[in-house]
């Protein structure tokens, strides 16, 4: 089982979560998230005064798969958010000691499944 974390633009992330859940990938995490990493630094007037803007709005998505998955989600992550640009992102996988679903009590990739809930009937 895998952590995969990734950091992208706000405006791909349509088209990553797309490719995450043609790839059977649907239970995802978004946090909206400030970071610099390779872009240049923007120099804005505020108020008559000139600012540096140092970090740039990005969203974190983030998963657990199991094993099979692994290589589909960082595909799909790659196929959405690349635009060939400078702040396209990073991706990070992590090995997961243990999961479990608190509902049932599953533990392992039986925790990572997608659940499928039965309708009740009306009463």
């Amino acid at each position: 089982m895998k952590m995969i974390t990734a950091v992208i633009r706000p405006e791909r992330v349509q088209q990553v979560k797309e490719a995450l859940f043609q790839a059977g990938i649907s239970g995802i995490t978004l946090s909206r998230v400030s970071g610099h990493g390779g872009e240049q630094e923007i120099i804005e007037q505020y108020r008559g005064t000139r600012v540096m803007i140092e970090f740039r709005d990005k969203v974190e998505i983030r998963m657990a798969v199991s094993e099979p998955f692994e290589q589909a989600a960082i595909d799909a992550i790659c196929k959405g958010a690349r635009t060939g640009e400078v702040g396209d992102g990073k991706i990070f996988v992590q090995a997961l000691e243990r999961v479990v679903r608190i509902r049932t009590g599953e533990e392992g990739n039986s925790a990572l499944t997608p659940v499928t809930e039965k309708k009740l009937a009306p009463v």
